[in-house]
């Protein structure tokens, strides 16, 4: 049984560092959720409070980067909403299209919808490629963050 619940930590886990990736999945929340049945399988005696609290903060830590790097990015170089809208809906689509699509999505959604506000090509490139280096940027944080938490947690688990 303890082989099935690390299992489903392990997928979590998985599905987490690709939810930081890929829009749609919780990254840091699915990637905290699978350390704590991992802590959870031995009773809490190798990961403790202190520990799962630092991967808790990581957690929160990550969804705020989430939520405010490519806002930052477009808001810098003065992009609309739309530019934001469009950014990530090009992201959605984009994932369809493997890495191509998640470096042009972004930036041709981002690049639709300011030109769709603007009216001005100029603007809305300057908007795409602001917008597309915040996403890539908050992608690199949150990877950063989710590969910490795990590693703080093996610390953890093999030290004590």
């Amino acid at each position: 049984m303890e082989s099935l619940f690390w299992l489903i930590a392990g997928i979590l886990i998985v599905l987490g560092i690709l939810g930081t990736i890929l829009p749609g999945l919780p990254g840091a929340p699915l990637v905290f959720v699978g350390l704590l049945i991992g802590a959870w399988i031995d009773g809490f005696t190798k990961v403790g409070l202190i520990t799962l609290s630092i991967l808790a903060g990581l957690t929160f830590l990550s969804l705020i980067v989430d939520l405010t790097c490519a806002a930052l990015g477009a808001k810098k170089f003065g992009a609309s909403r739309f530019a934001l809208i469009g950014a990530v809906i090009g992201t959605v689509i984009g994932i369809f299209y493997g890495i191509p699509g998640l470096v042009a999505g972004p930036f041709l959604g981002a690049f639709i919808g300011e030109l769709y506000v603007r009216k001005n090509l100029w603007k809305a490139g300057i908007a795409g490629i602001a917008t597309t280096f915040g996403l890539i940027l908050g992608i690199a944080a949150r990877l950063t963050i989710v590969f910490l938490m795990v590693g703080i947690f093996l610390m953890a688990y093999v030290i004590k």
